[in-house]
């Protein structure tokens, strides 16, 4: 039996024994959003980074950015909306300084 054959035999017992019924985010949707808006040269770190569950000022920064712009999108209240819409362009900016300090550095 070949290698493949052997790897999709035993995800197939898995699936059927139902150890995937339960994993973090399933029969959600894929957001890759934030992955996309990290700088190129900066994507395979930050994967390993969120693979041992350590995330980076950085990735905080962008992942509240996210959450802000899906609040702002949300939102029908015209107060609230500005006040949301002046952090996420505070936090937005704390992100790139950020970023623009590692470039700068050569990180």
């Amino acid at each position: 039996m070949s290698f493949d054959k052997l790897v999709e035999k035993i995800i197939q017992e898995g699936i059927q024994n139902g150890e995937f019924d339960e994993l973090e985010g399933t029969g959600c949707p894929v957001d890759l959003d934030t992955y996309f808006s990290v700088p190129d040269d900066l994507r395979a770190g930050y994967s390993v980074l969120k693979n041992a569950r350590i995330v980076p000022p950085e990735m905080e920064l962008l992942k509240e950015v996210n959450e802000l712009k899906a609040k702002l999108d949300a939102c029908e209240d015209v107060p609230m909306r500005r006040a949301l819409s002046q952090k996420l362009n505070d936090t937005t900016l704390k992100y790139n300084l950020l970023i623009e300090s590692f470039r700068r550095r050569g990180r």
